[in-house]
């Protein structure tokens, strides 16, 4: 779970960029890095005291010996401070220097209990016998294995601790990779500072970090920004600028004409829920083209959207259909191709020829992105801006590289891809990511299991294409739908549970996703 702050749009960043917020928050910032650590520390309490009433608590603080060891230190002594009982653990021995020595230093002087761990014998006792265990043993520096005392300590607390907040990242977490080094820290909540690290949404690191609070710590938005920073955080408030309010002078049609071309024999109900989806996404008029066949069927169940049927073959649109569809080109705003249209040559012109005549935003989904895996030449003569929306195996096969490659490389490959073929690209999975032609990336945080589920992107797609026909960039209507769509995953996983959610479940929570997205419920 990830706390959703909506004071400004939060980034993510590696740990070489971190350590240059740092260096600007000084340079630029005139902030010495022992006030950033006191801030950092005051941080830390500031959540303690809002989930427990730490008057009544037992604390163990166990801190490395660099400057994660020194937020630790500084923790503790405001603990102390506050009447709490606590007491230090160091792990690695009493040699800091810096920031950190300065913090050893004070506590020591205060006679803070303190003990450095030599060994592991009856550790597991001590562990226990505190309510919270704080953890600032490695940080964000970490690369390799987890080694010395560090390595024999931390299983140990993960298996006898009742509560454990990291400082920064749980000990262990590569925090560019999230890559776990030999041994890590699973933590209840992951107090972190100025930015999300990367590592944070990659598995398997991600599943350690339990509830993750982002806490600026005094370093101001314009020493963030002139790190430039490329990678965002969406939230609520990203949205919010996005969707603007309506205004009474309007219409239907200015708020987007959408043709989505979908469905296939067997498969009507992908076309119904993009079609649906899109109409609960706030799209003003949706005309959805399918096979003749199905036609009669989807009218029947979406009363609200314009159907175009069309002359099939074998149970798919046929190519001598594409004519039909591209004379309506001129006249929407966007447009969805892909969902349940199925594998056929036919398909395969189809797409090719949408992708062609199109000179407005085509979101590319489901069987067209296989259709352009197969031939991406079709690329070549498309003039229009695209959105592809490719889970790990359809990029795989636009890419040609192995699903495990791109499942560890999300970030790059995206960036990759985007930039190779000038597209907006929203790569599913857990933290979907989306990438802007200029490489801006927006990680999604909502969302859970439950979405698991067949016919979950086809909600997302028909989200993603209401947007764009209403205006808003493809990145931007990639991001936001990723944000709405996982929004309305978690108020259904809430109502119905996360085994039997279904994706006509998500749609009839989109409009609860949108109250309280856009806080019209308020």
């Amino acid at each position: 779970m990830i706390a959703d702050g909506d004071l400004f749009m939060f980034k993510a960043c590696y740990a070489r960029q971190m350590r240059g917020v740092d260096r600007a928050a000084t340079e630029l910032g005139a902030i010495p890095g022992i006030i950033l650590m006191e801030n950092a520390a005051l941080a830390c309490v500031n959540e303690l005291k809002t989930d427990f009433d730490i008057s009544e608590k037992s604390v163990a603080v166990f801190c490395g010996r660099g400057n994660n060891g020194g937020d630790g230190l500084a923790i503790a002594r405001h603990l102390y401070n506050a009447g709490v009982d606590v007491k230090l653990f160091l792990v690695g021995g009493s040699d800091f220097s810096g920031d950190a020595g300065i913090n050893f230093d004070i506590v020591k002087a205060m006679d803070i209990p303190m003990e450095a761990i030599a060994d592991t014998e009856g550790l597991e006792y001590v562990v226990r016998a505190h309510d919270i265990v704080i953890d600032a043993i490695l940080g964000t520096g970490i690369s390799g294995s987890v080694r010395g005392m560090a390595r024999e300590v931390i299983p140990i607390i993960n298996e006898n601790a009742r509560y454990i907040m990291s400082v920064d990242i749980p000990s262990g977490v590569n925090s560019d990779s999230g890559e776990i080094c030999g041994v890590c820290i699973n933590a209840n909540k992951t107090v972190t500072f100025a930015a999300y690290k990367l590592g944070m949404f990659m598995y398997p690191g991600a599943d350690c970090m339990g509830e993750i609070v982002v806490n600026p710590i005094s370093i101001p938005k314009h020493v963030i920004k002139s790190q430039n920073l490329t990678i965002n955080i969406t939230n609520s408030e990203f949205v919010r600028g996005l969707i603007k309010p309506r205004s009474a002078n309007t219409q239907k049609g200015d708020y987007g004409k959408l043709l989505i071309i979908a469905g296939s024999k067997g498969m009507s109900g992908a076309a119904y829920m993009a079609a649906q989806s899109a109409l609960k996404s706030g799209a003003g008029l949706i005309t959805l083209a399918c096979c003749a066949s199905v036609n009669d069927a989807l009218e029947a169940k979406t009363t609200e959207v314009m159907t175009l049927p069309l002359e099939d073959r074998n149970g798919h649109i046929s190519r001598s259909a594409a004519y039909r569809i591209t004379e309506r080109l001129a006249g929407v705003d966007a447009v969805l191709i892909g969902p349940g249209l199925g594998r056929s040559e036919d398909v395969s012109e189809l797409v090719r020829e949408v992708l062609c005549h199109s000179r407005v935003p085509v979101i590319v989904d489901a069987d067209a992105i296989n259709a352009v895996a197969a031939d991406r030449s079709m690329l070549s003569d498309c003039a229009c801006d695209l959105i592809f929306t490719p889970h790990a195996m359809e990029m795989s096969r636009l890419t040609g590289l192995d699903v495990a490659y791109i499942e560890e490389n999300r970030i790059e490959v995206s960036k990759e891809f985007s930039e190779e073929y000038g597209a907006a690209l929203l790569l599913k999975g857990p933290h979907t990511i989306v990438t802007a032609p200029g490489l801006t990336q927006y990680i999604n945080i909502t969302g859970n299991p439950g979405l698991a589920s067949g016919g979950s992107g086809d909600v997302l797609a028909g989200i993603i294409a209401a947007l764009a026909a209403r205006g808003i960039d493809c990145a931007g209507a990639a991001a936001a739908a990723a944000y709405i769509h996982g929004t309305a995953g978690d108020i259904a996983a809430a109502r119905y549970g996360m085994e039997s959610m279904s994706a006509e479940n998500v749609i009839d929570c989109l409009p609860d996703a949108f109250m309280k997205i856009l806080h019209m419920d308020k």
